[in-house]
């Protein structure tokens, strides 16, 4: 399984980005795939899951109503919809397939990241 993460940038404080997850390689439909982020000094978090049949999301508490994950299958791509963004959302966001949970020991395949950077 490859993944490949895409869309990040740098938005001023209140704007918005939406991040692609491009999946390849042998993904089975049940797995899921997860957002986690790592800022500056900082551990890896969890940000956002989605279920395999894209019927379940799970969010951290801080991002629930900001952030929208969402998955199309006919792409094999699973998006990241960020919205009203702050200075503490700057991070590199990286997408991750595994198991549907919050934690990243769950996930067995990582992406790249994409780099994100919100100024004030």
């Amino acid at each position: 399984v490859q993944l490949q993460a895409s869309g990040g940038g740098t938005v001023q404080a209140g704007g918005s980005l939406r991040l692609a997850c491009a999946l390849s390689g042998s993904i089975s439909s049940w797995d899921a795939t997860g957002w986690f982020r790592q800022a500056p000094g900082k551990g890896r978090e969890f940000v956002a899951t989605i279920s395999g049949p894209g019927s379940g999301a799970w969010y951290r508490d801080s991002m629930r109503g900001r952030f929208r994950i969402s998955r199309d299958k006919a792409k094999n791509t699973v998006y990241l919809q960020m919205e009203n963004l702050k200075p503490e959302d700057t991070a590199v966001y990286y997408c991750a397939q595994g198991r549907y949970s919050d934690s990243a020991s769950s996930y067995s395949y990582w992406g790249e990241g994409t780099l994100v950077t919100v100024s004030s």
